[in-house]
């Protein structure tokens, strides 16, 4: 991502009408377009039907692009009076639309053009709107607000101002996709299979998903990444599974075929051009550009964090509760997006890992060998603990040697716990024994093939660090299905 590599023309993010978390599928379905080399003459023929908007005009005190690469500032906006009848009823687009945006994110391309970064911006963020001049000539001093007021206030080039001031980071172009778009690019890829460990239910949105794998079609999918009555996170929360969506769009986009296919490629521009709005200076000639710079791009060489924020929220006069962002940790990555630097540092090629719902390094284990094999116990004790899992490194032999089948004991009262031990170990047999304790009891059996790798799915609510992931990190794994989960029973076991 750092060579000096001649970069695309700059190109700026859409502008358009706000509303809801589209911030991930946003910039997935941007990728979908950016990632192909092949649609020269095609996306020339849509470049007419792009909506233009001036999001650079009065800027002043900008800063510089001084390491490299291109930064987009891509907003997530409402368009609901394109939806038919029937869609706001499906999927709870009630309402009348608003001029606001609860999505925004940056977005970089590396300068030797092998990288994607996506750094997510809370849309409860404090900030100050910078002074400005209002169409009606009315003079606003800089004053306190949320960030997504930016939008509502001044439009895009508040926005793009705003922004600025906020990160240090030059925006070179702005791209803004309405729920129609989106929804019809999600379906103009066939879905997007995202999986998850829990049931997920958001009342507001009419989110209703089982633990497990799901093929989730346009409107599924807006009401994937909009909802924030999940649990108990809001808006991080929903800003973990945007991530999530977005590198499935990559995925899915990278290795189905879609990029090499001039019909489907075509296709997938329409729907999202179709109702997208950019910046003057992003035109054919720089998506067609993009397309050979990013033709390499692929999940394990995309990124995405969001900017570390300090809990709880804090209330502002005139804008409610915001979030604060952790000032040190912030300047560190954006200085780290300036410098055209990674976000996530290098590491080996992973084995994608099945999401759970409980942390591994929560739920604690001892491991005991049924078998005659030698060291079993042991060799699994470490591939426990490798995956993250609490064991207790003093694994022993069981009381027989002739165990068939792989039997995990618990107690009940650790049912959550115990569904991510048992992706670990899949065909493990579950035995309840009440009063056991937090500590689970598995003794291996003459079935046991090793120890597949799990990761927590449960959003982060830490902020040390910049809590970056690479897209290998959060899409499903390759075969196998999520343990569903059922609720644990005691506020014991929750706290574990």
């Amino acid at each position: 991502m750092n060579a000096p590599a001649r970069s695309p023309r700059p190109s700026r993010p859409r502008a358009r009408r706000p509303r809801w978390g589209l911030r991930l599928a946003t910039g997935g379905a941007c990728l979908v377009l950016a990632v192909s080399g092949i649609g020269h003459l095609l996306v020339r023929e849509l470049d007419s039907g792009i909506h233009r908007v001036d999001a650079f005009s009065g800027l002043d005190n900008r800063p510089e692009n001084t390491g490299g690469g291109v930064n987009f500032l891509v907003v997530g906006t409402d368009g609901r009076e394109k939806i038919t009848p029937r869609e706001k009823a499906l999927y709870r687009l009630g309402g009348a639309p608003c001029r606001c945006t609860d999505t925004i994110m940056l977005m970089h391309l590396s300068a030797d053009h092998r990288r994607v970064s996506a750094v997510s911006l809370p849309r409860d963020s404090y900030a100050r709107i910078p002074a400005y001049t209002d169409a009606t000539g009315k003079r606003h001093p800089s004053h306190p607000r949320k960030l997504n007021a930016a939008y509502a206030e001044g439009g895009p080039s508040l926005t793009v101002r705003t922004v600025e001031h906020l990160t240090g980071v030059h925006i070179d172009h702005y791209l803004e996709v309405d729920f129609t778009s989106f929804m019809k690019t999600v379906d103009v890829l066939g879905g997007v299979k995202i999986c998850t460990a829990r049931p997920l239910k958001d009342d507001h949105t009419g989110l209703d998903l089982a633990a497990g794998t799901h093929v989730l079609n346009g409107g599924q999918a807006l009401q994937y990444v909009r909802s924030r009555h999940v649990d108990g996170t809001s808006d991080l929360g929903r800003i973990q599974r945007q991530q999530r969506f977005l590198a499935a769009v990559v995925h899915q986009t990278t290795a189905g075929g879609i990029l090499l296919n001039p019909v489907r490629f075509n296709r997938v521009a329409g729907a999202l051009l179709g109702s997208v709005r950019a910046d003057h200076g992003f035109r054919a000639e720089d998506m067609v550009a993009l397309g050979r710079a990013m033709s390499g791009v692929t999940p394990g060489s995309s990124e995405f964090a969001s900017v570390p924020v300090v809990l709880p929220g804090v209330p502002v006069k005139g804008a409610g509760s915001t979030l604060r962002w952790n000032q040190a940790k912030a300047q560190r990555l954006f200085t780290t997006l300036r410098e055209d630097r990674p976000l996530v540092a290098h590491h080996p090629k992973r084995v994608r890992a099945t999401p759970v719902d409980v942390d591994p390094a929560r739920v604690r284990v001892h491991v005991l060998n049924g078998t005659t094999t030698s060291g079993l116990a042991r060799r699994a004790d470490r591939a426990l603990h490798a995956t993250g899992f609490a064991t207790t490194g003093s694994p022993a032999d069981a009381a027989t040697p002739d165990v068939p089948h792989t039997v995990i004991a618990y107690d009940p009262v650790w049912d959550r716990s115990v569904r991510s031990l048992a992706a670990a170990l899949p065909g493990a047999r579950l035995k309840p024994v009440v009063g056991q304790g937090a500590v689970m009891q598995v003794t291996i059996g003459a079935d046991y093939k090793g120890v597949r790798p799990v990761r927590a799915e449960a959003p982060k609510t830490d902020t040390t660090g910049f809590g970056a992931v690479t897209g290998d990190e959060v899409v499903c794994p390759d075969g196998g299905a999520t343990v569903p989960a059922a609720p644990e029973t005691s506020a014991a076991a929750r706290a574990l």
